[in-house]
């Protein structure tokens, strides 16, 4: 047997190994990075869902005192007592809290969203404990760009999660036509 013939199977052998080496660390890379990915991923859905339910829940007992203040109707009125400011400001310090985690898991364009629909709840917090704004909007037209900004937050939201549609609902009139109110202040969808 010739030199050649002897180590040919053994350069083959060894580029086998090698190259098997080489596709099983790209396939373990790939199953790392899938699984960071789903990893991040579930934690910004939750950071995402957790902070949109608080601050839907803040807007709810603004509304509340809003309509104590007789700045809109409604049937369930918050009278403004130590105790629920209290409770108004432990919410929104959780809020606070909450949108801590959104700084670092969100992108650019959920965090900017992030931001207006903390400005519009902060404008319906004001009106709806009576202090001083800037301009002359109502609790309804203040409502109504809540409304907007939350739903341009969880649009930015599902973009950076992936979700695909970029259109959350389609138009659906508020209130409803059996609803005897037509302030848009009333309810929250």
């Amino acid at each position: 047997m010739s030199l050649a013939s002897q180590v040919l199977p053994l350069v083959g052998v060894a580029t086998g190994a090698v190259l098997s080496l080489v596709v099983s660390a790209v396939n373990e890379r790939t199953q790392w990075r899938r699984q960071q990915s789903v990893r991040w991923d579930e934690r910004r859905l939750n950071a995402y869902a957790e902070y949109a339910h608080t601050v839907k829940e803040l807007s709810n007992r603004y509304r509340g005192l809003a309509i104590a203040r007789g700045l809109t109707t409604g049937s369930t009125p918050l009278e403004p007592t130590a105790a629920t400011l209290e409770e108004l400001a432990a919410a929104e310090a959780h809020r606070s809290a909450l949108a801590e985690a959104l700084w670092l898991l969100g992108d650019v364009d959920s965090n900017t969203a992030a931001v207006q629909l903390n400005r519009a709840l902060w404008h319906l917090e004001w009106l709806a404990r009576g202090r001083p704004t800037a301009g002359t909007a109502t609790w309804p037209e203040a409502y109504l760009e809540f409304r907007k900004t939350r739903e341009d937050f969880l649009r930015a939201a599902r973009r950076d999660l992936g979700v695909s549609g970029g259109q959350i609902t389609r138009d659906v009139p508020w209130p409803p036509q059996w609803h005897p109110s037509s302030d848009t202040g009333v309810g929250n969808p």
